[in-house]
């Protein structure tokens, strides 16, 4: 029978089982989607800044935990110990909600941006948001499936 890390079991992979694990997996594509959501509002020049400095925050917070515990996952840092489940389940929950609440804000920026601002920061905005939902997605279904990897554990 194959190890618990490996089967999506109650403990959290080591090495380069990190890349062939459910729901550690999709480290990979919150690390994509979040850096594009930050790389494409701070290359439209953050034009309503009140509302997409929190965008900025959550997607840059969210790319540089998510990295970190991407890097930690692979080198063993957590030993196989219970409360890195509890933390990978937290953090995710946060990351979810934050993400959810920057995406809302993020669409209603573009929204205003429909009139008097450049087509292409208007473009790239729409661009955002799109990603912003789909880093919303990730996490919410990482959420989940840590949750109930903690609960299990």
């Amino acid at each position: 029978m194959a190890p618990a890390a490996a089967s999506g079991g109650s403990t959290l992979p080591s090495g380069f089982a990190v890349f062939t694990t459910f729901p550690d997996l999709l480290f990979i594509l919150e690390f994509v989607f979040g850096g594009l959501v930050w790389i494409l509002i701070a290359s439209s020049l953050v034009p309503i800044p009140l509302v997409q400095g929190w965008v900025m925050f959550v997607s840059v917070f969210c790319f540089m935990a998510t990295t970190a515990l991407l890097i930690l996952y692979i080198v063993g840092a957590h030993g196989g110990e219970t409360s890195w489940v509890t933390l990978d389940a937290a953090y995710h929950c946060v990351a979810a909600l934050f993400y959810l609440s920057a995406s809302v804000l993020e669409a209603l920026a573009t929204i205003g941006m429909q009139e008097g601002y450049t087509y292409k920061h208007y473009h790239e905005n729409i661009a955002a948001v799109v990603f912003s939902y789909v880093a919303t997605l990730l996490y919410v279904v990482h959420a989940v499936f840590s949750l109930i990897r903690w609960k299990s554990s």
